[in-house]
């Protein structure tokens, strides 16, 4: 990345629709810290195709949490001060459904990622993003849809 790619965003926006902005990259970002550690606390030592996966999905994850970080301070925020608890939760999700087996991490990612996409969907219907944000919204959004279709497909799969 380079400093061209960043820009200062928001001068455009009502006070109302800045507090929009911000409460919508706050709630973004702190659930992507949650999602990166439900599947990092998923992860097992055994090599296998799921623990793949897995690696794959919290990777991917952790682009989402630099996107909505990038943001955040594009538009002079900071990131939520609450965000540890969404890390503890993750942690807590990760490891509950890690103890429990493949077939309860499967389930725990596909009623994570619904939720995902859900809040994805209400962000871009409510808020009023600048062009390039809803780009990066709408592509973590179809990110999201193809974690829950993955984990839907191997849990069906067996």
């Amino acid at each position: 990345m380079r400093a061209e790619n960043f820009k200062w965003r928001g001068g455009d926006l009502s006070a109302e629709e800045v507090k929009a902005v911000k409460r919508g990259l706050h709630t973004l970002h702190t659930l992507e810290t949650m999602a990166v550690n439900i599947y990092k606390f998923q992860i097992t030592r055994k090599p296998s195709e799921l623990n793949l996966q897995l690696t794959a999905a919290m990777g991917n994850e952790m682009t989402h949490l630099q996107d909505f970080l990038i943001k955040l301070f594009e538009y002079g925020f900071r990131p939520s001060k609450l965000r540890f608890l969404y890390w503890i939760v993750g942690l807590g999700l990760g490891f509950v459904s890690r103890l429990l087996g493949s077939k309860a991490i499967l389930k725990t990612g596909i009623w994570v990622e619904k939720k995902a996409v859900r809040h994805y969907d209400e962000m871009l219907k409510d808020i009023k993003w600048d062009e390039e944000t809803r780009r990066f919204i709408e592509k973590d959004r179809a990110d999201e849809e193809g974690h829950l279709n993955r984990w839907k497909k191997l849990l069906k799969s067996g």
